[in-house]
């Protein structure tokens, strides 16, 4: 490999992929942006009569502060830094956000507190089934709110021919979804066993033990989970094991 290693990431045609290219450069990667990720709004928002309002994205509370919704007195819960920083930046209190970034871990959280409670979660439309079940059984009543469905751009997938032509050093992969549409967008080239392939010779970096268990699911083998759940922590993980590869 070359001593700037290419590193693929997915995340949505907007600042977060420029982000993302900016700390990959910054850790001298040369960056692959292929964005798996398209938003597209629903025009919905949260109620205004839930006890809890849950948000699992960045994205879901920028929809909501374009709409001029405001979380008034409900119990405001968060995933994950990146939508507590959102939330700040909006003006708004997170009153809960647990240790474990994911739909199990807000579930441990708010399992002795929720029964009897109306919880509304507002995201996408593909989030994932723990959360409302976790709740319900709780002993809360729940409702989603669909803010914004999340589709592959129709142009993305050339990372999945850099793959197959053994051209990535590594791939850096923030949801289950971003990992989905790439194997889709091989398979719509032709190329899937030969992009599945590639990647098994590179390094595969995931965001949490969801989007792990979906990519070794899929026949991918991931060599890099950081303890924190965010892009930062993952394109240096995902970097490094890069170097140490090179140095073996």
């Amino acid at each position: 490999m070359s001593e700037s290693p290419r590193v693929a990431v997915f995340r949505p045609g907007d600042d977060r992929i420029e982000t993302a290219v900016a700390v990959l450069e910054s850790l001298d990667a040369t960056p692959v942006a292929d964005p798996m990720l398209k938003i597209e709004s629903t025009g919905a928002v949260p109620g205004g009569n839930s006890d809890y309002v849950v948000f699992t994205s960045k994205t879901g509370i920028e929809l909501a502060v374009d709409s001029g919704w405001s979380p008034g007195a409900t119990t405001l819960v968060s995933i994950g830094p990146g939508t507590t920083a959102a939330a700040n930046r909006a003006g708004w209190q997170v009153d809960r956000e647990p240790d474990t970034y994911s739909s199990a871990g807000l579930v441990s959280l708010l399992r002795d507190e929720a029964a009897g409670k109306t919880v509304e979660v507002a995201r996408s439309d593909h989030g994932s089934p723990v959360l409302l079940e976790g709740l319900r059984e709780a002993g809360a009543d729940v409702t989603e709110t669909v803010l914004y469905r999340l589709v592959r751009p129709s142009e993305a997938g050339h990372s999945a021919e850099l793959a197959a032509d053994g051209d990535l050093a590594a791939a850096a992969f923030t949801s289950s979804l971003t990992v989905e549409h790439f194997l889709s967008a091989a398979e719509e080239r032709g190329i899937r066993a030969e992009a599945l392939a590639g990647l098994n010779r590179a390094v595969v970096g995931t965001i949490g033990e969801p989007t792990r268990d979906t990519a070794e699911s899929l026949g991918i083998a991931v060599d890099v989970v950081p303890d924190e759940a965010t892009f930062e922590a993952l394109a240096t993980a995902v970097v490094a094991r890069t170097k140490t590869s090179d140095a073996t």
